[in-house]
C-alpha cells in the first residue's frame, strides 16, 4: 500500500512524500508522485499515530470495570480520534478491584483485540497524598511497598509501565528506585511535594509528572511547588491535560514554552463518560461524577473536576489554535514524546522507514480523515 500527501510530517517538517507500507511497517518514504498510489490525500496533513498514556475509559467502560468486551470496544473505537497506542489507566480502589482490573487488561492483550495497541497499563494510585487526592477515593489510599506492587505487576503480566505516586511519602524512595530500575516509570502526581522533594524524587528515579497543574502543589514565586518543579526540571517528562478546562490555554502556553518540544506529554485523562450524552452520571472510583456540556466531568457532591472527555485530535487543536503552541511542540506531545517516555520510540512516534505503520490523516479542522494501525485502515 502506498499513501501520499503534500504534507507528511517527517523529521520536524512537512514534506511532499509517499509512505509505502508493507506487513504493518513503513517500508519506504518516497518523493511525492514517485509511484502509483493507493490513496492520495492531497494537501491533508499525515502525522504519526497518537499515543495516550493516561486515560481511564470511554463509551461507558472504565479500566477498573475489568470487563473484556468493554475494553475491546474502547480499543476498537478510540482510533476515531487518531489514537493508535494507549495505556488503560486505573484509579485508586481496593486491592481486589485493582488486581482484577490489571488482570483483565493482560488477558485481553493475550487473547486478542482490534484497534489501538495496548502498550501497557498506567497505575494511578493508590500511593497518593491525601490533600491532593482529587477524585481518588481516600479510603483506599495506602503507602506503597515493593511487595504490593509486585503483586499487581504479576497480575498484569508485566504490563504496568507507569505508576502515579506521591514520591514524598515513599520512605528513602524505595519503591521509586525499584520501579525505575525495573522498566516502570515513576510519575509524581496527586502529590504535595515541594520543589526540593521533587528534585530528590527525580534524583532517585522519578521520570515524569502526572497531569501537571492538577493534583499537585501550585506555583508561587517564593514557593514554586510541584508545578514549578515541572517547569524547572526540563528533562523530566510532564503530562498535561489539553482540554482548556483543566488548564487554560494561557497556562498551556506557559508550560509548553517553559518546557520545550521534547518532554511535554499530552494526555486526555478521559473517563467512561466520554462518548456518552451530556448530563450522564456514573460512579468513578466510588464517587458519582457528571458530564458537563463543555466536556468536563465533575464530582456531583463537590463540583470539583474529576477528569475529561477530551479527544486527542481536539487537544491538538486547542494547543495550536487557542494556546498558540508551535506545531512541532504540539504534535510531539501526542506522538514522539509519549513514545520516548515509554521506551517504544524505536518503533513508534515517527513516520520513518522501519517503524510501525501507525498513521493519522487529519482534515484541516483537525477531525480525523483516516487512522491506520500497523497499516490497517480503521475508519
Amino acid at each position: 500500500m502506498i499513501l501520499q500527501s503534500k504534507r507528511v510530517w517527517v523529521n520536524g517538517f512537512f514534506l511532499a512524500a509517499q509512505i509505502e507500507v508493507k506487513d504493518g511497517k513503513i517500508e519506504n518514504i518516497l518523493p511525492y508522485d514517485s509511484k502509483s498510489v493507493d490513496v492520495d490525500y492531497g494537501d491533508l496533513r499525515i502525522v504519526p499515530g497518537f499515543i495516550d498514556v493516561h486515560t481511564h475509559g470511554a463509551y461507558g467502560f472504565d479500566t477498573n470495570d475489568a470487563n473484556k468486551e468493554g475494553l475491546r470496544n474502547w480499543m476498537k473505537n478510540i482510533v476515531n480520534e487518531g489514537v493508535t497506542g494507549i495505556l488503560p489507566t486505573t484509579i485508586t480502589q481496593s486491592k481486589e478491584v485493582l488486581t482484577k482490573a490489571v488482570k483483565n487488561v493482560a488477558e485481553v492483550v493475550k487473547e486478542g483485540y482490534e484497534g489501538a495497541e495496548i502498550l501497557g497499563i498506567h497505575f494511578e494510585g493508590p500511593y497518593l497524598d491525601m490533600k491532593y487526592k482529587g477524585a481518588q477515593p481516600e479510603e483506599y489510599i495506602v503507602k506503597g511497598t515493593i511487595e504490593e506492587f509486585e503483586h499487581y505487576q504479576k497480575a498484569a503480566d508485566g504490563l504496568i509501565k507507569i505508576v502515579t505516586m506521591a514520591c514524598e511519602h515513599d520512605d528513602d524512595f524505595t519503591l521509586t528506585k525499584y520501579l525505575s530500575t525495573h522498566g516502570v516509570v515513576p510519575s509524581i502526581g496527586h502529590s504535595g511535594a515541594t520543589i526540593d522533594e521533587a528534585a530528590m524524587a527525580i534524583a532517585n528515579g522519578a521520570k515524569s509528572m502526572t497531569h501537571v497543574f492538577n493534583g499537585m502543589t501550585p506555583f508561587h514565586h517564593r514557593n514554586p511547588g510541584l508545578v514549578g518543579a515541572a517547569m524547572r526540571f526540563r528533562e523530566t517528562y510532564g503530562e498535561v491535560i489539553c482540554d482548556g478546562n483543566h488548564s487554560t490555554p494561557d497556562a498551556l502556553n506557559n508550560y509548553f514554552m517553559a518546557k520545550g518540544k521534547d518532554h511535554v506529554v499530552m494526555v486526555t485523562d478521559a473517563l467512561m463518560v466520554k462518548g456518552l450524552p451530556v448530563g450522564t452520571k456514573v460512579l468513578f472510583g466510588g464517587n458519582e461524577i457528571e458530564l458537563y456540556e463543555d466536556g468536563s466531568a465533575h464530582l456531583t457532591e463537590t463540583k470539583g473536576l474529576a477528569g475529561s472527555t477530551l479527544k486527542v485530535n481536539e487537544g491538538l487543536k486547542v494547543l495550536v489554535e487557542k494556546a498558540m503552541v508551535p506545531w512541532e511542540y504540539a504534535i510531539n506531545s501526542c506522538t514522539l514524546n509519549p513514545a520516548r517516555l515509554l521506551g517504544v520510540d524505536d518503533r513508534k512516534g515517527k513516520l520513518v522507514a522501519g517503524y510501525d505503520a501507525d498513521i493519522v490523516v487529519l482534515n484541516d479542522d483537525y477531525s480525523v480523515k483516516q487512522t491506520y494501525t500497523k497499516g490497517i485502515a480503521r475508519l
